[in-house]
């Protein structure tokens, strides 16, 4: 059964299981699955947390929009992204994402195209805090229209941080 008011952005931690049980559809023979975990180093520095923040209203109508416009254009019945926003722990889930089709091919490449999407358009901020007690605010990538997008490949690093002293 497919919910379509699964809150997008949540200050909570994220269930595979209840999104996997929101999206399920006996028409899709292909489920591609994508979990983003903090991860304990970025650019060669111990991170021991970090914080995501977003304008949420924004955010939730954009992954919405997100989410249509590539189930659209890979012809799959099902897209669906959720992040997580607050402090997070290294391991912790900052972002879930699900694309259901007939078929791999087509689902796998929605799958790759959602998250790259929500990850470059969407309103969402995250601050780093190092083991040596200072603190960066990763920068996004620039919000612009798909077909302005560069090729996948040149999109896969993002603008260097910013320290602030501790």
């Amino acid at each position: 059964m497919q919910q379509q008011d699964t809150p997008r952005i949540q200050s909570t931690p994220l269930s595979l299981d209840a999104l996997l049980a929101h999206t399920e559809r006996a028409d899709c023979g292909a489920l591609a699955i994508f979990a983003g975990t903090v991860r304990d180093h970025h650019e060669g520095r111990a991170v021991r947390s970090l914080t995501y923040s977003s304008y949420a209203r924004v955010a939730e109508k954009l992954i919405r929009d997100i989410e249509t416009e590539i189930a659209a254009r890979f012809h799959v019945p099902v897209c669906r992204a959720v992040h997580r926003v607050g402090a997070l722990a290294i391991g912790e889930t900052a972002i879930l994402a699900i694309a259901r089709g007939a078929h791999r091919a087509e689902t796998f490449a929605a799958m790759q195209a959602l998250v790259e999407a929500v990850k470059h358009r969407v309103p969402i901020w995250k601050e780093e805090f190092y083991a040596d007690g200072s603190s960066a605010f990763v920068n996004g990538c620039t919000l612009v229209a798909p077909e302005d997008l560069p090729p996948a490949e040149s999109r896969l690093h993002c603008t260097p941080t910013q320290s602030i002293a501790p």
